[in-house]
């Protein structure tokens, strides 16, 4: 930051997520402290302002309204800071507060789940769910600093701290056989969260999502082709479905294993590989199976389906679903058979009992 370059302090106006400043009560009091040792150069304009987590945040659009109006109050410019410490789904609504406020405020992520300092905090994109589907509203916008503290993982939940993994899955099957190899290697570790592994697995998926965001050619997702959205087409749908009681996380586990049984059903991944990314998976404490993949639509079709249309709207263009032709290795495919879909459902009902 160029804060101490500065002519006068620069303001600060913090978004805090209610839970983690539930889990440590002294961190508001910290906050303060902090701002108070370096008032020379930085300036925080109000105490924090506390906002709810989780996909409810995403799912309100007074929130960003909330957020909007102390910037606006505040007097929040584009030399300020907008500094957002929280889950994914507050970095995400934060986020799209700062991208449309005076063309863009300066936004400062703090990732406190698995999750968003494996994935989404690093990235570029901030979403909002709009008339039932996930992140129908948006924009990229790359954030000004990303800052990950392990130590506030600490106060998370075990399936809160489980969630973050199956994007390191994601990003291995697609991008990285060696870093796969490593994570059947500490699963059992990763299981008990052990800290260690822990922080090697984040590091390394935090690194995989940058390299592809600043290599592939595509950051702003400008084509239809969307590798990092592996497991995502199915998984998106059965979050709409639940109604976000699956989280993002599992839907998403069950999403790859959706996925991968149908490329061994259509003859482009072997079944080695499938078991071991289903054993991977299973190891590392995820379910493959929801009771809403078997949801049928007002004309008794399966409604997991309709998935793929969403997916190709929200993608621009013509479908593009990627699929595994061996472990490490991704590739787009540009239909898929719906029978063969569906076989796959049903062996994973199978498997789940």
């Amino acid at each position: 930051m160029d804060v101490l370059a500065a002519a006068s302090p620069r303001k600060a106006l913090i978004i805090l997520e209610d839970s983690l400043a539930q889990a440590l009560p002294g961190l508001e009091h910290q906050i303060g402290n902090y701002f108070s040792v370096h008032a020379a150069g930085l300036k925080l304009v109000c105490p924090p302002l506390f906002v709810c987590g989780s996909e409810s945040a995403k799912n309100s659009p007074t929130i960003v309204g909330e957020i909007q109006s102390h910037i606006d109050r505040h007097h929040i410019d584009r030399h300020s800071y907008l500094i957002a410490v929280g889950g994914g789904a507050l970095l995400d609504v934060a986020g799209f507060a700062a991208a449309t406020t005076h063309r863009g405020v300066r936004h400062v992520r703090i990732p406190t789940t698995t999750l968003s300092q494996a994935d989404s905090g690093v990235g570029v994109k901030n979403g909002l769910n709009a008339f039932g589907k996930k992140n129908f509203i948006g924009t990229f916008a790359p954030p000004f600093a990303v800052i990950n503290d392990f130590n506030l993982l600490t106060t998370l939940e075990p399936h809160d701290k489980r969630g973050g993994y199956v994007e390191a899955v994601k990003v291995a099957c697609i991008r990285d056989a060696k870093f796969f190899d490593e994570l059947e290697r500490d699963a059992e570790k990763l299981a008990v969260f052990e800290p260690k592994a822990m922080k090697h697995l984040i590091r390394r998926c935090a690194e995989l999502h940058l390299d592809h965001i600043a290599t592939s050619g595509d950051p702003f997702e400008m084509g239809s082709a969307r590798p990092l959205d592996f497991g995502h087409w199915a998984a998106h749908k059965l979050e709409q479905a639940s109604r976000f009681r699956i989280s993002h996380g599992d839907a998403v586990a069950i999403g790859i294993a959706l996925d991968v049984l149908y490329a061994r059903n259509i003859g482009l991944l072997e079944a080695g590989s499938v078991a071991r990314i289903l054993n991977l998976l299973e190891k590392l404490g995820f379910k493959l199976f929801a009771d809403e993949l078997l949801n049928a639509d007002s004309y008794n079709r399966p409604a997991i389906l309709s998935g793929l249309e969403e997916f190709r709207e929200h993608l621009g263009g013509e479908l593009s679903v990627t699929l595994l032709k061996a472990i490490g290795q991704g590739v787009e495919v540009h239909e898929m058979d719906q029978p063969k879909i569906i076989a796959a459902v049903h062996e994973l009902r199978d498997r789940g009992k």
